[in-house]
């Protein structure tokens, strides 16, 4: 046998004769890094955090360099908090448009190596490398991907291999940042039974401590549970549970940009908000955007969400399903006011707010059925609504603001795309031409 066949034969000899070689690729504390990676000179290697309110020092700390980590400093931390910790701890405003850029290019290096890709967040992806041998054997696809990530872009990120999403998930977070780790299903009772279920990919807080009323701390019991008492709490969940902790996980990599289930925003306040006048100002802000996002996508909205959370970081949501469906901003903001004033206290403060559409529909096969009044006054409001569309499409999102969309929160700035946060962070990402979009 020559070289070049002993070469291929390692190669065939690396992937498995049946099944899957799943990447996941994560970048390492992205939104810092990319500041650094554009301004090396000021940034690298210096504790640095993004915060949405930097003027007024207050808030929530969005992300943090891993300088500043080693000095204590964590993502979501309070400002000030983290100045206490690190009072040499430089704050930056966010600039989504920047992240946005940056994500697009370290999609495109992932789909040089493979189509199927699916994105999770601005800076996470699956890929599916199974057919990919042409580039070489898992570890040096994963290795030159994340090579050529630091080379062109000056960015860190963590990939793992494993034979499944959940496991190249976990493999990712065991080595950042700039690691690589390797996770076989054989591996699993080693590596991950010993670990608090709190630690698996899609277990929370909430359902590690329900687990724990059951004396289930590990993986590795949670693994061996009895999977008739975990459906009986669970219900259906309990079998994945139980599966996801033997390491099983049969979803595929989804290339697809679904529909959207639902379009939302939510936003951190600078202060705690007390005065009801001023939170409605910040639903209908809220409402305002969400309702732009879903005309652009041609949808319709059959239920309105609200998402409150207090300092104590208590969040609640609340929903209702509307008469018809709407694309009416108007009809977002004035069910969401009503949502809040049915759950709030006067007086009572508020840290976030958020306000989500779901039961989506495309509006062209949707059947929205009218009232006589509504039937004389739909094309006048549709033609209204389309008019100032096209005027915020052409001037901008500013063009056209009521008197009550003014003020100085953070629920003003998700209509400048530069800044506005991260529910909006997967609407750039057009993955079908992705792949083949030079514009970037």
């Amino acid at each position: 046998m020559n070289d070049r066949a002993e070469h291929t034969a390692g190669i065939n000899s690396a992937y498995p004769v049946n099944g899957r070689v799943i990447l996941h690729i994560d970048m390492n504390a992205f939104y810092c890094s990319v500041h650094e990676a554009v301004e090396p000179d000021k940034y690298r290697g210096k504790p640095i955090a993004v915060a949405g309110s930097v003027e007024l020092r207050k808030g929530i700390l969005v992300t943090c360099s891993y300088a500043a980590r080693a000095k204590g400093v964590k993502t979501g931390m309070l400002v000030r908090e983290a100045l206490k910790l690190c009072p040499d701890l430089e704050l930056l405003k966010p600039d989504f448009h920047l992240y946005r850029d940056f994500s697009r290019r370290f999609m495109k290096i992932a789909y040089d190596y493979s189509p199927l890709v699916e994105t999770m967040s601005i800076d996470e992806c699956f890929v599916d490398i199974t057919g990919s041998k042409i580039f070489g054997t898992p570890l040096e696809i994963a290795s030159t991907i994340q090579q050529r990530i630091l080379k062109e872009l000056g960015l860190p990120c963590s990939i793992g291999i494993a034979p499944n999403k959940l496991l190249a998930k976990m493999a990712s977070d065991m080595k950042k940042p700039n690691g690589m780790s390797v996770l076989r299903k054989r591996d699993v009772p080693k590596v991950l039974w010993p670990l608090p279920c709190s630690e698996l990919y899609g277990i929370g807080k909430k359902t590690a401590d329900k687990l724990k009323l059951l004396n289930i701390d590990t993986l590795g019991q949670l693994a061996q549970a009895d999977e008739s008492l975990l459906i009986k709490r669970f219900g259906v969940v309990g079998a994945w549970l139980k599966r996801a902790a033997n390491g099983e996980d049969d979803s595929p990599v989804n290339p697809e940009q679904e529909r959207s289930k639902s379009i939302g925003h939510t936003t951190t306040l600078p202060v705690n908000y007390t005065d009801r006048s001023e939170l409605h100002r910040v639903l209908l802000n809220l409402s305002d955007q969400v309702g732009r996002r879903l005309r652009r996508q041609g949808l319709l909205a059959g239920t309105v969400q609200i998402t409150v959370r207090d300092p104590d970081m208590s969040t609640i949501t609340r929903s209702v399903k509307l008469d018809r469906p709407s694309e009416n901003a108007d009809d977002f903001y004035k069910t969401a006011c009503k949502l809040f004033d049915a759950y709030w206290q006067q007086g009572s403060p508020v840290r976030l707010v958020g306000v989500t559409l779901q039961g989506l529909t495309e509006k062209k096969e949707s059947a929205v059925q009218l009232d006589l009044f509504d039937y004389q006054q739909q094309p006048v409001k549709e033609k209204l609504t389309r008019t100032l569309d096209a005027l915020r499409d052409k001037f901008g999102e500013n063009a056209v603001l009521t008197a009550g969309m003014l003020g100085d929160d953070p629920s003003t700035l998700i209509r400048n795309s530069k800044v506005r946060g991260t529910s909006l962070q997967m609407d750039h990402l057009k993955l079908r031409g992705l792949a083949d979009d030079d514009s970037t």
